[in-house]
């Protein structure tokens, strides 16, 4: 895709969820708390972390967390998502929202202990350059937790997509009542540290090298 046609896209997903965002809720928070869910069943979130949300959307993860001592940094392209984000009642003064593209984020490299980008792959014109500028600014040891549309992705092109970015998959949950895949992720280069995981994977596959 030429520079003309990523922009394109970019600005037909921001419109999108614009349009949207007052009834996303509505519409997707059923499928969205269960992919979360069942992210967090295999996370160990450290009471000091800094959390980043790439493509937050109207902020769903934020219920999940709410309570937590994190920090969370929620980052979107959709200015009306972000602002229904400001209205849950699970926004705090832990939590701080971003306007920006995900593949261009404002923060410096290694940044953030944990990251979210759930419904986000499949909404970006180079999943894979989108990936990498994650692992950008996540620490070297961080856990990343992204989810892939069943609809989009054959699980084989999912692991392939995340594997290209240079991420590895220690679990993967691709359970029936999830409408998309849920993986946890270590960068490559760093996939001899032990993950911050509580449970084993709830399904093997020869291409997932584990880092248990």
């Amino acid at each position: 895709m030429d520079t003309k046609g990523v922009w394109e896209k970019k600005r037909r997903v921001m419109r999108h969820y614009d349009r949207v965002a007052a009834i996303y809720d509505l519409q997707y928070r059923e499928e969205q708390d269960a992919k979360i869910r069942a992210a967090l069943e295999s996370l160990h979130l450290e009471r000091d972390s800094l959390i980043l949300d790439a493509g937050c959307g109207t902020g769903i993860l934020l219920d999940h967390l709410r309570g937590s001592t994190t920090v969370i940094v929620g980052v979107d392209i959709s200015l009306e998502a972000l602002r229904q984000a400001l209205k849950r009642p699970s926004f705090s003064d832990k939590v701080n929202l971003v306007r920006a593209d995900v593949d261009y984020m404002p923060f410096p490299d290694r940044t953030f202990d944990n990251v979210f980008a759930v419904t986000l792959i499949q909404n970006v014109p180079n999943p894979e350059a989108t990936l990498k500028e994650i692992r950008r600014v996540s620490k070297p040891d961080a856990a990343i937790v992204i989810t892939g549309l069943k609809k989009t992705y054959s699980p084989e092109v999912f692991l392939e997509t995340l594997y290209k970015a240079g991420l590895d998959v220690y679990a993967l949950k691709d359970a029936d009542h999830l409408k998309g895949y849920v993986a946890l992720c270590l960068n490559k280069e760093w996939v001899t540290r032990t993950p911050r995981l509580v449970e084993n994977p709830l399904r093997a596959r020869e291409s997932i090298t584990s880092a248990l």
